[in-house]
C-alpha cells in the first residue's frame, strides 16, 4: 500500500510540474510580447494571430492525437513525444528572425500541448486511488498549471528579457519539459489498463452536440475560452500601452492574478458541490466582466487596482465545471471523456483562434481599450448562455426530488 501510494504521489507531482511547464511555454509569449513587438516590429494583429494559431492546432492535437491515445491503448509515448517537441519550439521560438518563423514555432508547439492534458490525466486516474482521483487531477491542471504557468513564468520570462533579451527567456523556458521527459520516461510506467479491449473504439464525438448542455457547455466554452486568451495578450499590452506600466510592473500585477485560477478552481467547484453548477457558474461569469471594466476605468494605487483585477479573474475557477463536471455528469461514465474533449476542442478553435484575432484587429483599428470591451461581451454573453443549462449535481437533484 505504501508503494502504491509513493508511486500516486509521483505522478502527481512529475506530471503537474510537466503540465505546468507545458503552460508555461503556451504563456511565455504574452509576457514578453512588448520585447518581441519592439524587436520585429509587429502588429497588435500579427500578435494575436500568434495565439490564434496555437490555438487553433491546440485544438486539433487535443482531438486527434487524445483519439489516437485512446484507440492504440497507449499514454506514455504520446506523452514524451509532446514533452520533447513543445519544449524544442520554445527553444525555436527563440531563434525566429520573423513573424512566419514565429508563428509556425508556436503552431507545432500547440500540436504538441494540445493532448497533453488528456493524456496526462488519463494517467493519473489509472494511479490514483478512487477517492482522490478527482484531486489528483485538479492539483495537477488548477494549482501546477496555475502555478508555474501564469503566477511564475511572468516574474521570471519578464526579468530574463530584461536581463538578457526575450530570445534567452525562450530557450529557459523550454529547458524544463526536456528535463521531465527524461525524468517521466525513467520514473512513471505506461498504465496497464489504458484501453478496454471490451470497449467500442471511440469516435469524434460530434454526435453528443445533440445534448443540451453539451452544445451550451460548447457555446460557454468559446466565449470563456476566447475572454481568457484575448486577455492573456492583450492585458500585458494594456498595462505597458495606456495604463503606463513598466514591464516588471506588469510582469508583477500578470503574476498576482496567476495565482486566480488555482483560487477559483478549488472556490467554485466547492461552492458547486452545496449549492448546485448552475448558480456558480452564472455567477462567476458575470464576475469575469468586472477585470476588463477595472482595467477601463478603475483608478487607484498599484495594490487596490491589482485586487480589483483579481477579484474578476477569480472567475476562471469556472472552467472545471463547463469543460469537465457538467459535460461529465450529463452522459454516461463511457462518452464521459469524450464530451469533455469535445467541449475543450470546439472552445479552443473558435474563441482560442476568431477571439483574439477579431480583438488585434480592432486594436490595431481603434485602439486598445477594444478589447476590454469584448472581454465584458464575452462574460456576459456566457452568463446568460449558463442559464440554459440543466442542473447535474446528483446531491442537488436528490434534495430538489425528496423536498
Amino acid at each position: 500500500m505504501g508503494t502504491k501510494r509513493g508511486y500516486e504521489l509521483r505522478v502527481v507531482l512529475l506530471l503537474g510540474l510537466a503540465y505546468g511547464f507545458a503552460y508555461f511555454d503556451r504563456m511565455a509569449l504574452s509576457f514578453v510580447s512588448p520585447f518581441v513587438i519592439e524587436e520585429l516590429g509587429l502588429s497588435n494583429f500579427e500578435v494575436s494571430a500568434l495565439g490564434s494559431g496555437l490555438s487553433a492546432t491546440w485544438a486539433l492535437g487535443a482531438l486527434i492525437f487524445g483519439l489516437m491515445s485512446d484507440r492504440m491503448g497507449r499514454r506514455k509515448p504520446f506523452l514524451l513525444v509532446a514533452m520533447v517537441v513543445f519544449s524544442l519550439c520554445s527553444i525555436l521560438s527563440g531563434l525566429s528572425q520573423g513573424f512566419w518563423q514565429l508563428l509556425a514555432a508556436r503552431m507545432v508547439m500547440g500540436a504538441a500541448e494540445g493532448p497533453f492534458l488528456p493524456i496526462c490525466l488519463a494517467i493519473i486516474i489509472a494511479a490514483s486511488a478512487e477517492k482522490r482521483r478527482g484531486l489528483n487531477a485538479g492539483i495537477v491542471q488548477n494549482v501546477f498549471g496555475a502555478i508555474l504557468g501564469t503566477a511564475i513564468a511572468p516574474v521570471v520570462l519578464v526579468w530574463l528579457a530584461e536581463e538578457f533579451s526575450w530570445r534567452f527567456a525562450f530557450l529557459v523556458a523550454g529547458i524544463p519539459g526536456l528535463i521531465l521527459a527524461l525524468l517521466i520516461w525513467r520514473f512513471i510506467d505506461e498504465p496497464d489498463n489504458a484501453r478496454d479491449p471490451d470497449a467500442p473504439r471511440p469516435s469524434l464525438g460530434l454526435d453528443l452536440l445533440r445534448e443540451r448542455n453539451i452544445w451550451l457547455c460548447s457555446l460557454i466554452s468559446c466565449l470563456l475560452v476566447g475572454w481568457v486568451v484575448v486577455g492573456s495578450i492583450f492585458f500585458p499590452l494594456y498595462l505597458v500601452g495606456p495604463r503606463g506600466f513598466e514591464p516588471a510592473t506588469m510582469a508583477g500585477v500578470m503574476a498576482a492574478l496567476g495565482f486566480c485560477p488555482a483560487i477559483g478552481g478549488v472556490l467554485v467547484t466547492w461552492l458547486s458541490d452545496k449549492i448546485g453548477r448552475r448558480p456558480p457558474l452564472i455567477g462567476f461569469s458575470i464576475l469575469m466582466a468586472t477585470s476588463p471594466m477595472a482595467m477601463l476605468w478603475f483608478d487607484a494605487p498599484l495594490p487596490v487596482f491589482t485586487a480589483a483585477l483579481f477579484v474578476g479573474w477569480v472567475g476562471m475557477g469556472v472552467f472545471p465545471l463547463f469543460m469537465g463536471v457538467i459535460p461529465g455528469e450529463t452522459l454516461a461514465k463511457g462518452l464521459a471523456a469524450t464530451a469533455m474533449g469535445l467541449v475543450v476542442c470546439i472552445g479552443e478553435l473558435t474563441g482560442g483562434v476568431f477571439a483574439p484575432l477579431v480583438a488585434g484587429w480592432l486594436a490595431d483599428t481603434a485602439g486598445l481599450q477594444l478589447p476590454m470591451f469584448i472581454m465584458i461581451g464575452l462574460a456576459g454573453t456566457a452568463a446568460l448562455v449558463s442559464l440554459g443549462l440543466r442542473e447535474t449535481n446528483p446531491v442537488v437533484l436528490r434534495r430538489r426530488q425528496e423536498a
